[in-house]
């Protein structure tokens, strides 16, 4: 009996140490995976073309308007799911032209470049903590 009260706590020890080292893991997955889908997101805000980043419904809106979505990041060992809510949101270069929504003159910008920064804020959820990752793209005219 005693001998098998004692194995039984060295299991029940080991069995804790071992999901001891696997927690960290899991921290460091998640955030593998926000870090793709942020880069992902990027390369979305630099491919799509420069006309539908201006369109009245374009993925980005102007700033202070946002577009906020939930979205799967990806998925953990067991199929588990990882959401986060995407915000995104553009901003107008102070040298762009009042039309394109800066304060910019021909003499501030005599090329007429349209100049916008397409933000992407990413929040989600690791146990109780709560995390926010951003991407910011440059895109000119």
């Amino acid at each position: 009996m005693m001998a098998l009260s004692i194995l039984t706590v060295v299991g029940l020890t080991l069995l804790k140490l071992s999901l001891n080292v696997l927690h960290p893991r899991q921290w460091i997955l998640q955030q593998t995976l926000t870090d793709a889908y942020l880069t992902y997101e990027r390369a979305y805000a630099e491919r799509i073309p420069f006309a539908d980043l201006l369109a009245n419904n374009s993925p980005w809106p102007t700033f202070p308007t946002t577009n906020t979505t939930v979205v799967e990041v990806g998925r953990l060992p067991g199929n588990r799911q990882v959401l986060g809510t995407l915000t995104r949101t553009r901003i107008p270069d102070t040298n762009n032209y009042p039309l394109d929504g800066g304060t910019g003159t021909t003499t501030t910008n005599p090329a007429a470049m349209k100049v916008w920064k397409a933000e992407s804020i990413l929040v989600y959820t690791i146990g109780s903590r709560t995390y926010a990752k951003s991407r910011t793209v440059l895109r000119s005219q």
